[in-house]
């Protein structure tokens, strides 16, 4: 089983969460720009609440996908999103 205190740190440091049926959560965060840009910081842990993935989504002033930065496991950069 999970340890408690890892959910806790989680959900106290993200704010915001999903569960899956496989007792997968995506945790998240968001912080707005002041330019009109904001960043959505996700991390994916397991049913042991184990991390698989770490990443940041960042959006422009029309609140669009343009860029994504996988940092764990392994970091993969800024990718950018071409529409």
């Amino acid at each position: 089983m999970f340890e408690i205190s890892k959910r806790n740190k989680n959900e106290k440091a993200f704010g915001n969460w999903d569960t899956f049926p496989n007792g997968r959560r995506i945790y998240w965060f968001e912080l707005k720009g002041k330019r009109g840009w904001s960043a959505k910081y996700l991390k994916e842990v397991d049913k042991f609440e184990e991390t698989i993935r770490f990443w940041q989504e960042i959006f422009n002033e029309k609140n669009e996908l343009v860029e994504i930065h996988e940092k764990y496991p392994v970091d993969k950069g800024h990718i950018k999103i071409i529409k």
